[in-house]
């Protein structure tokens, strides 16, 4: 299928979630969680996303991963990433049981649409210092794609990660998974690029965000997505095709947030306080907005 069509497939599958102009929800992407090695591109920015979420937990915000959380193509045990960043997975945890964290899967954790994968590797941990099995999220559910409609206008913001119809990304998934884990997470030390991820090559990129904007303008509602790392914050008035960017840029991590009936892009980032000497702190930062999601939304005469 076509990402026109499946993309279509996955919005009448999804499960719905109700919000208002009070809610608060922070939305991310494309984490690529890794076993802190060198190949470990969300390694450099662990801290930065570890604040964000104790700033957002604090605050009472819902986080939902919108797909590529954790790099499952170059790791072969998921243990091995929830080692190695089980900070952040611990605080993740503090959400769930709250009833604010949300999952999508995406290319580089698409095994996780099988239910059994995800009972056997997220619902818990061994704990090795008690010796037993402790919860982590029990009972979670990862989606495809997430609907978000509001209480009041019943307008849309449809969640997905992207990767839909695309060939190796989502068909041959797992000849993307061998290539990724035997081939290019050893050249990825080297510096080369991935000529097949529209994260890293420019031309597909291109041709990918030009197949979700022909999508949205088929449709009436707000869509965001990942998958190609690059940040998107429409103008009112054109098609409303957002994008979270990623939480592996160099010396950032960027995402979007939902607040007082807003939409606001942000980016974290270590910044210098001159008047200090130079200290570093982790900042937040507005890129884009605040715009009202009623700008975006479809007109109701």
């Amino acid at each position: 299928m076509s990402t026109f069509e499946r993309l279509t497939e996955v919005l009448e599958m999804s499960e719905e979630i109700p919000f208002n102009d009070s809610s608060k929800i922070v939305l991310f992407s494309d984490c690529h969680r890794g076993d802190n090695s060198w190949a470990d591109d969300f390694a450099h920015n662990q801290n930065l996303f570890y604040f964000a979420l104790e700033h957002y937990y604090a605050r009472g915000f819902t986080c939902i991963e919108i797909g590529d959380s954790d790099e499952l193509h170059e790791n072969k045990r998921f243990e091995d990433i929830r080692k190695a960043h089980s900070h952040v997975f611990f605080l993740m945890r503090d959400f769930y049981e709250e009833g604010r964290l949300y999952l999508i899967f995406g290319n580089h954790d698409i095994e996780r649409k099988d239910p059994k994968v995800v009972e056997r590797t997220l619902y818990r941990y061994y704990d090795e210092q008690t010796q037993r099995y402790e919860p982590l999220f029990d009972g979670i559910e990862v989606h495809e794609g997430i609907v978000l409609r509001h209480w009041d206008t019943a307008n849309r913001i449809f969640l997905a990660h992207g990767h839909q119809g695309d060939l190796l990304g989502e068909t041959l998934w797992w000849v993307a998974r061998f290539i990724s884990r035997h081939f290019w997470r050893h050249l990825q030390l080297l510096g080369i690029r991935d000529p097949t991820s529209p994260a890293k090559n420019y031309k597909k990129r291109r041709i990918v965000e030009g197949e979700y904007i022909r999508w949205v303008r088929s449709k009436n509602l707000i869509f965001i997505c990942g998958h190609t790392h690059r940040p998107m914050f429409p103008k009112p008035g054109t098609p409303p095709y957002f994008n979270t960017g990623s939480c592996v840029h160099p010396r950032s991590i960027t995402g979007i947030e939902i607040e007082s009936g807003e939409i606001t892009m942000i980016k974290w980032w270590i910044k210098p306080k001159l008047e200090e000497g130079g200290t570093l702190y982790v900042a937040r930062e507005i890129v884009a907005g605040p715009e009202k999601l009623s700008s975006f939304f479809p007109r109701r005469d």
